[in-house]
């Protein structure tokens, strides 16, 4: 399967702003956008002024980025959105919160959801008890994710766990630390997600 094998903190930098890809490095003093707050390459440093096609491509690229989807998974979340009822953008925020690794991230099991992505490949966790591996998996409301008993060990898993209500569970979820598990209360509507996206640039886009 096909993945982004670069330099992680880049992606941070071209966006210019924390996208929060390696968890807790990211709130560290070793947080390399924190320390050069402006596009990699070259021109980093000069003045960027974007046409409108430029800003609808650069708002796709991060939201992409939050969620570590490639294009032509990204493409096709897009595509059923539009064929969904509601709005467009909408829908496609939605149905990326419902992938698995970002519950997993949410519910606080990792501190970044490309870690989750890993674990949920290793298969650590089960939704409804059974073993999922698939990081694209669309879990529903009432669904419940829980880590298996053997992984319950790892030390990255309780390291994230141990400080998850710390950093903050959305309301919408709901996690059961002792019992290594989290249900989905429903699905989040979209004045919930706080990270900043303009999901009318990428309809935009896609309209062309």
């Amino acid at each position: 399967m096909a993945r982004y094998l670069g330099a992680t903190c880049r992606l941070c930098r071209r966006e210019k702003m924390k996208l929060f890809l390696k968890g807790s490095r990211c709130e560290s003093v070793k947080c390399a956008f924190d320390r050069r707050q402006y596009p990699p390459g070259h021109h980093g440093q000069g003045r960027s002024k974007f046409s409108d096609y430029g800003e609808q491509l650069r708002e796709k690229q991060k939201v992409k980025r939050i969620y570590c989807v490639l294009e032509n998974q990204f493409r096709n979340y897009f595509k059923k959105s539009a064929k969904k009822k509601g709005v467009t953008g909408e829908n496609l925020i939605s149905m990326l919160e419902s992938r698995l690794d970002n519950m997993v991230y949410r519910l606080g099991f990792t501190f970044s959801r490309r870690q989750a992505r890993q674990l949920i490949r290793h298969g650590h966790f089960l939704v409804n008890d059974k073993k999922v591996n698939i990081a694209s998996y669309l879990v529903k409301p009432e669904d419940v994710i829980r880590l298996r008993e053997k992984s319950n060990k790892i030390g990255v898993i309780k390291e994230s766990i141990e400080t998850a209500k710390q950093r903050g569970i959305p309301k919408w979820l709901e996690l059961e630390v002792d019992k290594f598990q989290g249900k989905i209360l429903s699905l989040p509507k979209r004045d919930e997600i706080t990270m900043p996206m303009r999901e009318q640039l990428i309809v935009e886009l896609y309209s062309k």
